[in-house]
């Protein structure tokens, strides 16, 4: 298949993925509202966005080739925990996930005209007890302002994890593996 891959994607991890297994791809710009749904399962929520991303991206390419959406989540006592609107907010995520276990749903899907097809992986973080003051000195980064559950596996906050049971670059935003499958079952050569 010759179809142009387009991701519907502002995420610069999900380009360094991409980009890691070789596969092209042109960006494309696809608005959608991220609020979660009242009572919407966090699994079902990672996977609507993800469709929705990835349907609005092939609207915005006119309808024509192979658009890819992902969206990443970070849940903890079954709360959705999002990107933190300041520090405050930055902190109390942190806490939240201090000496405990949580999980990780991140979603890809592809568009084409006629058929969108997702998958959900979910990966489990153990996060070390973390101080008060090391979770101010990693805020003062910058780097957790701007990711699900305010922090950074690729990053810093490396530091916090203890052990990660699924997909590392699920956690970083874009599952690799389920990516590359469903690129197959699209028709596209993957290495």
């Amino acid at each position: 298949m010759s179809t142009v891959l387009r991701l519907a994607s502002t995420s610069p991890r999900r380009r360094e993925l991409l980009e890691q297994v070789g596969i092209g791809y042109t960006l494309i710009r696809a608005e959608v509202d991220e609020t979660p749904l009242p009572a919407e399962p966090p699994a079902a929520y990672v996977e609507r966005l993800a469709r929705a991303k990835a349907e609005a991206g092939l609207q915005a390419a006119g309808g024509e080739g192979l658009v890819l959406g992902a969206d990443t989540t970070v849940v903890a006592d079954g709360l959705i925990l999002g990107k933190p609107r300041d520090r405050a907010e930055g902190l109390a995520l942190l806490e939240r996930l201090s000496g405990r276990e949580h999980a990780v749903l991140s979603a890809v899907a592809l568009a084409t005209a006629g058929r969108t097809e997702a998958r959900v992986q979910v990966s489990r973080v153990h996060f070390r007890a973390t101080t008060a003051a090391e979770r101010e000195a990693y805020w003062a980064t910058g780097e957790p302002a701007d990711k699900a559950g305010g922090y950074a596996v690729q990053g810093r906050a490396a530091v916090f994890i203890e052990r990660l049971d699924g997909s590392y670059s699920g956690v970083m935003g874009l599952p690799l593996y389920e990516t590359c499958e469903l690129l197959r079952a699209f028709g596209v050569e993957v290495l």
